[in-house]
């Protein structure tokens, strides 16, 4: 008789939007996880969230949560300057952690949780869901077959408008910003195509009058084998795109990050024989990247692969976050350290 592996049990801290809306039920439809308990510091809050849901169990504080032995992982979508705190506080408390990105506010920030990893042995991971979906690991392995030549430039935007004092992200203490927010999507996957770390970026943002934060910005890397440019907005229409170029071929990735849960997306592949050719249209059917993410996640605390994202990884992309930063202030390409 094959062995029954037991569910990875959830708790999630805090009934932000993106756990209530998206990413809890992820999990509950995902193969291997039960989202056991949620908590906010107001209990009728998470009672509500509880109910809705369908989650057996509601905290009226994180601690209560992080204290309950029936949890294994713990679901971080706080503000993001409660994302380090929080995950070491749950990581000492014997959960492994799936956190929202960004991971920390800086890099310096992020390589804290190597020593509490070394410490307590529980696992962090990132919440870059995109890698998880199938197109982005169609589009690796057309790049590995040769379809369009070498590698030598990625593109990319992300932006969507909001303008609301009351929504974390218009506060630059706790990092809020665009940057932060979305700019950290095209930084990843331009890491994750080109397989290296960018040798100098330059970035430029324009602030917010009342808020202070980034809310348009753009920024280059440059690469030992190219460059990627992208652009990013919190107050611009919504829309994202993502193209790959090589000495050969053209790659357009039409929803890269926020792919939709019940239809196909699409990729073309542009040889540019033709000037305007849409070129090849690849279908890839629907895919429920959040489920697949908590489903990859649950398999790398088995021991069963590795995890979506490392935290090694997380701290480099948020060096090149920093870098942006630096660039921003000194009108100058600056280094990712």
């Amino acid at each position: 008789m094959d062995d029954v592996v037991a569910p990875l049990r959830w708790g999630v801290l805090g009934a932000a939007n993106i756990a209530v809306r998206t990413v809890i039920p992820a999990m509950q439809r995902s193969r291997s996880g039960v989202v056991t308990a949620i908590a906010s510091r107001d209990i009728g809050k998470a009672r509500r969230a509880a109910d809705a849901l369908g989650i057996e169990r509601a905290y009226g504080s994180y601690e209560a949560l992080l204290e309950d032995p029936d949890i294994d992982a713990v679901y971080n979508p706080l503000p993001n300057h409660l994302h380090v705190p929080w995950t070491i506080r749950a990581m000492n408390a014997g959960k492994h952690v799936l956190c929202e990105k960004p991971l920390a506010l800086s890099a310096t920030e992020a390589r804290s949780l190597l020593a509490v990893r070394a410490q307590t042995g529980m696992q962090v991971c990132e919440a870059f869901m995109v890698y998880s979906h199938p197109q982005w690991q169609t589009v690796q392995a057309l790049i590995a077959e040769g379809r369009i030549g070498a590698l030598r430039l990625v593109t990319g935007h992300f932006s969507y408008f909001r303008v609301d004092a009351d929504d974390v992200r218009s506060h630059p203490e706790w990092g809020g910003g665009a940057l932060m927010d979305i700019g950290c999507y095209p930084i990843t996957m331009s890491r994750w195509l080109f397989g290296a770390e960018p040798e100098s970026v330059v970035g430029q943002c324009e602030l917010d009058p009342v808020f202070h934060v980034d809310r348009l910005g753009s920024a280059l890397m440059r690469f030992a084998a190219g460059q990627a440019v992208f652009t990013f907005s919190g107050q611009l229409v919504s829309h994202q795109r993502m193209q790959i170029f090589g000495t050969t071929g053209r790659i357009d990735v039409t929803i890269p990050f926020n792919a939709p849960l019940a239809a196909s997306t699409w990729i073309r592949v542009d040889d540019g024989r033709e000037l305007g050719s849409l070129g090849e249209s690849i279908e890839i059917p629907a895919a429920d990247q959040y489920a697949r993410q908590a489903d990859a996640f649950a398999a790398a605390i088995r021991g069963e692969g590795k995890m979506p994202v490392t935290l090694e990884d997380s701290i480099a992309n948020m060096a090149v976050i920093d870098a942006v930063v630096r660039s921003v202030s000194s009108g100058r390409w600056e280094t990712p350290r």
